[in-house]
């Protein structure tokens, strides 16, 4: 705990440059992440907040198994659908956190089936864009 918001502040800005390179990369369709200015409400965020967190989500192009296609081939982000650990984890919501609740409330909230959720953690951005990097053929 003493060391919280150190971890904190460094897993964010980890986030915010993933966020930023997703946004970039051609097989990813779209990038959800408060510190991007593409976010609807990014003025408000700045005033509010000292950083956009940890976690962000993107879907790429395509469907489920372009999803999963990127799950399957990250070697050093876990596979999990826990969030907050010091470790990148990377979920697919539709089949593991939103599973059980009905596909018409699941796509009104915006889990389609190409949507991933990155909990960022500590690794360094370099090997973090590596990692993804081998999904996106």
């Amino acid at each position: 705990l003493e060391t919280l918001s150190l971890r904190m502040m460094a897993q964010s800005e980890r986030a915010r440059q993933l966020a930023l390179w997703l946004s970039e990369q051609p097989q990813v369709e779209q990038v959800f992440y408060p510190w991007l200015a593409t976010h609807s409400q990014y003025g408000l965020i700045q005033q509010q907040q000292q950083a956009g967190g940890a976690v962000l989500s993107f879907r790429v192009k395509g469907g489920r198994k372009e999803a999963w296609q990127v799950v399957d081939a990250v070697q050093m982000i876990s596979r999990s659908a826990n969030l907050g650990d010091v470790k990148s984890i990377i979920t697919h919501p539709a089949s593991t956190t939103h599973a059980r609740v009905p596909e018409a409330e699941r796509l009104a909230s915006g889990v389609t089936e190409n949507l991933l959720r990155i909990s960022v953690g500590l690794e360094a951005i370099e090997d973090l864009t590596r990692d993804l990097a081998r999904g996106f053929h």
